[in-house]
């Protein structure tokens, strides 16, 4: 097999000159022979002044080089879009597919032997991730890692579950300017990626348990040496990889990785955001995942990490009580012990090593849980036929049952103009419904699907509705809300079918969510929206391709042409 820099030479119709002209050209940058002749590994560079999360990868990239080296081979980095989710217009999940392009033919482009992809914010891992997987290079995944904690009047603040909770006391009244500056200031203290379970630190545990990156990768805050340290050994095992040939990520994204990272998504009170995400991933592969495994998993599979927005930790106390280790011995025969990671360990050598943290009560066994049953649930019905989901641990109880009349926002900018309108006719039992939120409708499926309290409903003390949409919510976020209901109404949903004043029911513990409207008068409203004029599509660019080929939420929102062929 070619390897180093013999590998994927350009196309000239001379071999031996594309090769002479590849090492004249690289020898510019001050290149040995010696260094030249030695396998590669590239880096992917990921830094960029408009993502904050991503301000260590620098450091981390110099770090992966030295291992590489200390290794005996090359390191070599190049540079891939990086995207960060307050600084990506429309959303960042619009991006997601054409930074997973990005990498995935940067990866085949260049010649290397393994790769190091270094990502973080919540779109950035799975588009790495996803691309890694399509060319199947032996690939290690190294997370940016969370921000260490905030501090506020005494209390420990989170980015993004207290921005949210402290933004919605501000829209309330009960914040006034004064403090709610003063809170900007003090939520997001050290680089990295948000210090709550939401989507960046879900992915990184997801991307552990599956085997792509070292133990405790996921959790090492982001200023912390020990994330240098961990960056150090990652470069060493690639260049390890880069001679060997492997494992490559076929050889470890098996249906019992896929497995895996299920329950501990149910496990770490996980984003919502992950099931699309590790959907995405998996249709890269010949394996595939399914709702409905994701719900039966979640059925066996307890909340087990006290962490926001479920719980009260934040994920630096996660790491110093044993980080990812000390879960997989928590969760014991629940996983496949026996699956294989980057290193050749199985996970269950892996937990043997777990530290054991007198007093910490972070990641709790399986007889004491946060919940028994796992943090999310997926929902089928007349309004979702193809699924939607709710993350009932992060739900109110009693609103787990409930039934409300539907107030209709027919899209983002809809709801934006009318929810604090004080003539809305709203009260707390109600249903708030946003539609035209989805993958098409949106475009890129905003995390719009946390819907703000109505400000009058808020200056009475409400604190939480049911809320439904097409859209997405961040991981950070909290609430009852059902999510990602599939299909999304812009692609002809029964979502787009709702009238304001309709009856629907929510029924968590039977998995369903319901319009009470006759199938008479629906069908005769799907009638009338099929002569309705259509929107208008993207006439050209990326947006165009976008609109005409990505796909539904329970398919991961990837593009129909990038999924392996089944």
């Amino acid at each position: 097999m070619t390897k180093g820099l013999r590998k994927g030479l350009t196309s000239y119709g001379d071999e031996g000159f594309s090769l002479f002209l590849r090492k004249a050209f690289i020898k510019a940058m001050g290149y040995s022979d010696d260094a030249l002749s030695r396998p590669i590994v590239g880096i992917t560079n990921t830094y960029s002044d408009y993502n904050p999360c991503h301000g260590n990868v620098p450091q981390l990239v110099e770090a992966v080089k030295r291992g590489v080296m200390l290794a005996g081979a090359m390191p070599m980095a190049f540079p891939t879009i990086s995207i960060h989710e307050s600084f990506s217009h429309p959303t960042s999940m619009f991006l997601r597919n054409l930074m997973a392009m990005d990498t995935e033919e940067m990866i085949r482009a260049q010649p290397m032997d393994a790769v190091v992809v270094i990502g973080g914010c919540d779109k950035t891992l799975p588009a790495q991730i996803m691309g890694a997987v399509s060319v199947d290079l032996p690939t290690v995944v190294v997370p940016v890692g969370p921000m260490v904690v905030g501090h506020h009047r005494g209390e420990v603040l989170g980015a993004c579950t207290d921005c949210r909770r402290l933004w919605s006391a501000h829209r309330a009244g009960e914040i006034d300017e004064a403090e709610i500056a003063a809170v900007n200031g003090r939520l997001a203290p050290s680089v990295g990626t948000c210090m709550v379970m939401g989507t960046a630190s879900t992915m990184a545990c997801i991307t552990e348990i599956m085997g792509l990156s070292l133990p405790m990768s996921a959790t090492v805050p982001a200023p912390h040496a020990e994330r240098i340290r961990i960056a150090e050994e990652s470069g060493r095992v690639a260049a390890q990889m880069a001679v060997s040939g492997g494992p490559r990520p076929s050889e470890i994204l098996t249906p019992s990785a896929f497995r895996n990272a299920a329950v501990v998504l149910q496990a770490i009170g996980g984003s919502t955001n992950g099931v699309i995400h590790l959907t995405a991933i998996a249709n890269r592969t010949p394996h595939g995942f399914s709702m409905a495994h994701l719900d039966q998993v979640g059925r066996d599979a307890p909340v087990l990490i006290d962490l926001k927005p479920s719980g009260s930790h934040y994920m630096e106390h996660f790491h110093h009580a044993g980080g990812m280790p000390k879960l997989i011995a928590q969760l014991g025969d629940l996983l496949d012990l026996h699956a294989k990671t980057i290193t050749g360990e199985t996970l269950a050598e892996i937990a043997a090593r777990a530290e054991d943290v007198p007093g910490q009560d972070v990641i709790r066994p399986r007889s004491n849980p946060i919940k028994r049953e796992g943090s999310m649930a997926v929902l089928t019905g007349n309004l979702a036929p193809r699924g939607a989901i709710i993350k009932s641990a992060a739900a109110s109880p009693h609103l787990l049952q409930h039934t409300g009349r539907a107030v209709v926002f027919e899209s983002v900018e809809d709801m934006t103009a009318r929810v604090d309108d004080p003539d809305l006719d709203v009260t707390a039992d109600d249903v708030l419904v946003l539609r035209n939120a989805g993958p098409k409708g949106a475009p890129g499926m905003p995390e719009a699907g946390y819907l703000p309290i109505p400000k009058k409903l808020g200056r009475q003390g409400v604190k939480d509705m049911v809320r439904i949409s097409d859209a997405r919510m961040s991981g950070t976020a909290f609430g009852s809300i059902v999510l990602h209901i599939t299909p999304e109404s812009a692609d002809g949903g029964p979502l787009a079918l709702v009238r304001n004043g309709d009856l629907i029911q929510l029924d968590v513990a039977g998995r369903r969510i319901d319009l009470l409207v006759e199938e008479e008068e629906l069908a005769r409203r799907r009638d009338e929206l099929e002569r309705a004029p259509r929107r208008e599509a993207p006439a050209r660019g990326y947006a165009r391709l976008f609109e005409e080929t990505v796909l539904q939420a329970d398919e991961g929102c990837d593009f129909s042409f990038l999924r392996l062929p089944k």
